[in-house]
């Protein structure tokens, strides 16, 4: 299988458009937006969240001895 030209993509979109309908692949659409959207904001946070762990000083207290 080789490259796809726009002949063959429009052809695809064309099936996929008789079999979901316009609604359909627009609520799909939006949904992969949110998606993406979201996971970058998610990406965002991890990495706020990293660089404020990274300022944090290290505990310098010595660990306690436990009696058995």
């Amino acid at each position: 299988m080789g490259n796809l030209g726009p002949l063959e993509i429009a052809l695809i979109a064309g099936v996929a458009l008789l079999f979901f309908g316009a609604g359909r692949i627009a609520d799909l659409g939006k949904g992969l937006g949110q998606g993406i959207s979201n996971f970058k904001k998610g990406l965002k946070e991890g990495d706020e969240v990293v660089k404020a762990e990274d300022k944090k000083e290290p505990a310098t207290a010595t660990p306690e001895k436990k009696e058995v």
